[in-house]
């Protein structure tokens, strides 16, 4: 009895220690797909973006009067539109704008975010508090219902809505880098630098701004996919720009009116939107998880 009982004890770890490596494996294996197909897709999008003639097999512009509302088929992968315009063609051509408002207002937020959490956490003190103060009454607003009051102010525009985005997306990226400041200043290396008489911009710069640098990525990587979201719910509501090459947003807007008859017109813009979002994420996601120490010791 006595014998089968320490055979058990001894044979179960063993078990359990060889099984550990596999599931580690599996889980690993599993992200690597993920990622390689968030690379992919991400690549694919920029690709449209940057050279969408080569994509898309026909002008957004060209109104084809005798193929209006038609479903997809192989002539028309996601049909057409009530203005006889290729959906695909659309949905390629429209990503340049989506994608560049996602991208350039989280580079503009980003650096205003990460200059006012620069200050404020290095100085401290009054500086710290006035923009702090600012920073909060930001933060109590949500980021959409921000955006949408500065782009009713400003008006319809490309450049406009760059900057509601970039706007609502300053207090929390300020933060951030805020609390890493704060956290760093005190250090002795810090210290150190003053010692030899470094000055107060040079160790702000070379000193402090490079140790915030790997969460302020993160942050700005998930942003991406926020801004695109707060971006083409602008344009749903008639808040972006409304071009004869519309983005995906615009297109959902058209395309409701049509969800009994012609389905297809803004259910693969929404789909464009959720896929280009969630493989932002991942990327996030994985890039959060490389620079998370701990997780490296793990």
């Amino acid at each position: 009895m006595s014998t089968n009982t320490v055979s058990q004890e001894t044979v179960l770890p063993q078990r359990v220690k060889r099984e550990r490596p596999a599931a580690k494996a599996f889980n690993w294996s599993v992200s690597k797909v993920l990622l390689s197909f968030s690379l992919f897709v991400l690549a694919f999008v920029i690709v449209c973006a940057i050279v969408p003639q080569w994509i898309a097999p026909y002008s957004p512009t060209d109104m084809m009067t005798n193929k209006l509302l038609k479903p997809p088929s192989l002539a028309h992968w996601l049909g057409t539109d009530q203005f006889g315009r290729d959906v695909w063609s659309l949905v390629v051509y429209g990503s340049r704008q989506s994608l560049t408002m996602g991208v350039v207002s989280v580079v503009i937020g980003g650096l205003a975010g990460t200059l006012l959490g620069l200050i404020a956490g290095y100085w401290g003190g009054v500086v710290d508090s006035l923009f702090m103060r600012v920073n909060d009454i930001l933060m109590t607003i949500p980021g959409i219902l921000l955006a949408i009051a500065i782009a009713v102010a400003l008006g319809p525009s490309f450049f406009n809505v760059i900057l509601a985005i970039s706007v609502a997306s300053i207090p929390g990226k300020a933060r951030v880098v805020r609390s890493q400041v704060i956290s760093i200043r005190s250090r002795p290396f810090i210290d150190a630098a003053r010692a030899i008489g470094t000055s107060h911009l040079e160790i702000m710069l070379r000193h402090i701004l490079p140790n915030c640098f790997s969460p302020l990525l993160v942050m700005m990587t998930i942003g991406v996919g926020t801004s695109i979201l707060v971006g083409t719910g602008l344009s749903f509501l008639g808040l972006g720009v409304i071009k004869e090459i519309p983005d995906w947003g615009y297109m959902l807007s058209q395309g409701r009116s049509y969800m009994t008859v012609a389905w297809w017109i803004a259910t693969f813009p929404g789909l464009a939107i959720t896929l280009l979002v969630v493989i932002v994420n991942l990327l996030g996601d994985d890039l959060r998880d490389r620079f998370d120490p701990k997780k490296g010791r793990a």
